[in-house]
């Protein structure tokens, strides 16, 4: 384990559990003095890949907003069983409370706007995970196919949990087809162009808390990836979350929408879609999550009926004014 040299392990404490872990408060004695550390210990043989995820992306996150994040000290397999892993960091006394929305939206912007991809590309040195459900995070120049692909794994999972949907299968094939080009290819072309930002990934309110010494509210349980700055607030906006439309708006205010400006909330909304399908797949009393994914690919849908020649036909006709 990480722990120091000669550490005397004084307690250990439950300290949370999910399906697919358990976490523990340790507290240790090194040289007289006392330490205290938070351990996830991940029991699953085909999940145990989540430690070095947690701890690669909490290591990155802490070079940007460490006043802000649960800093890492390791992560590792258990010695005589590697069908467990276990990941370890700075225990930090956290409670839950009302968020500072206005500091937590300058960390966010921080974190967005001082961050840079060490390739220049989307995705990630390794395997993130949203959950069970791994990111693919083979680097790509491409934000439109980073997040097709993701978006593609993620409705392959819902289906292995929930059971085959024939009626998803043919409206996400249409949504494939015609409204993620139409709404993340103009990102990147007609001169327009997007940075690789570091995304916490799963920033929903769950996994932000309050230090209650700092005052500061810390980030957890990470699913990082370099992508479009905006997919980061997918886990925001529904009735469901305690961060809703109105930071959504206040974030697009301080820091900015992509251009085209006009399609920011078309594309909250997709990237919503994603993490609805995700969630649906997770937790069986959020499967109905996969009818309201429907409904919003069909009113996508029905509103950009052409695809991306819808809009290609616009920026045309906008030129020959």
């Amino acid at each position: 384990m990480t722990l120091p040299v000669k550490a005397e392990i004084l307690s250990v404490s439950q300290h949370g559990k999910t399906n697919w872990s358990s976490g523990f408060k340790v507290a240790v004695e090194v040289n007289g003095k006392e330490l205290e550390y938070f351990l996830k210990v991940v029991e699953r043989a085909e999940l145990v890949g989540m430690s070095e995820a947690e701890y690669e992306g909490q290591r990155v996150l802490a070079t940007y907003i460490p006043d802000n994040v649960a800093a890492p000290v390791g992560w590792g397999f258990f010695e005589n069983n590697t069908s467990k892993s276990f990941f370890l960091a700075h225990f930090r006394p956290l409670c839950v409370g009302p968020l500072p929305i206005s500091k937590f939206l300058n960390v966010i912007k921080k974190l967005h706007q001082s961050s840079i991809s060490p390739t220049g590309k989307f995705g990630f040195h390794v395997t993130t995970s949203y959950g069970p459900p791994p990111m693919i995070n083979s680097w790509t120049d491409n934000w439109e196919e980073y997040f097709t692909r993701q978006f593609r794994a993620n409705l392959e999972y819902a289906q292995r949990e929930r059971g085959e949907d024939l009626e998803l299968q043919e409206v996400a094939g249409d949504f494939i087809q015609k409204v993620i080009p139409r709404l993340l290819r103009p990102l990147q072309t007609g001169g327009r162009s997007i940075k690789p930002t570091l995304c916490h990934g799963d920033l929903w309110d769950g996994n932000i808390q309050i230090d209650a010494e700092t005052k500061q509210p810390i980030m957890f349980d990470s699913c990082c990836f370099y992508g479009h700055n905006e997919m980061d607030l997918q886990c925001m906006g529904d009735a469901r979350y305690t961060l809703g439309m109105e930071f959504i708006e206040m974030y697009k205010n301080e820091v900015g929408a992509s251009e085209p400006r006009q399609d920011f909330y078309d594309r909250h909304a997709s990237y919503a879609i994603r993490n609805n399908i995700c969630t649906a797949g997770m937790w069986p009393q959020w499967a109905p999550l996969l009818t309201t994914a429907k409904d919003e690919m069909r009113r996508l849908l029905a509103k950009y009926p052409n695809g991306l020649e819808g809009f290609e036909g616009e920026e045309r006709e906008s030129r020959d004014v």
